[in-house]
């Protein structure tokens, strides 16, 4: 299946294999991952960044494959029972800095239409997760704007 805004198509074949159980060699207590993921959050790592550091650094010095099957939640289900999560959903805040940084851009580069479709094709995703997060994860009367974006991205 080719992707939304460009011509490109996505990789097949690059699903996680599937696994029941943690490997015997990573042996590493379920509350150590949680009180090193809910550290990490504090440090301000968002979760994708967490996951991986958990990855290559591990948990007193034994790598962490897989969070949720080494404690059975999702390293976001942790920081929401420790009330550490994020104020944005990770994919739109990322997607509403590139939109900012694109904006900008254009701002100074009125010439560069390359990019002023980059932004348009940006903010279009952005008010889609926009949608899709409202009433749930965001407020009932949120709307997307470069005005809003960049106030809630400054706190």
């Amino acid at each position: 299946m080719a992707r939304m805004h460009t011509r490109r198509r996505g990789s097949s074949g690059s699903d996680k294999p599937t696994a029941d159980e943690p490997p015997e060699w990573s042996d590493v207590d379920a509350e150590k991952i949680e009180d090193r993921v809910v550290e990490l959050a504090e440090q301000g790592y968002d979760p994708s960044q967490i996951g991986i550091k958990l990855r290559d650094e591990g948990v007193t010095g034994i790598p962490v494959p897989d969070v949720k099957l080494a404690t059975g939640k999702k390293i976001t289900e942790i920081l929401e029972e420790n009330d550490a999560k994020a104020d944005l959903p990770e994919d739109l805040r990322n997607l509403m800095v590139r939109a900012i940084r694109l904006r900008e851009h254009v701002q100074e580069n009125p010439q560069d239409a390359q990019n002023k479709r980059a932004l348009q094709n940006t903010e279009s995703k952005v008010r889609r997760l926009v949608d899709y997060y409202r009433g749930d994860k965001l407020e009932a009367d949120f709307a997307y704007s470069y005005d809003v974006a960049v106030e809630l991205l400054e706190e």
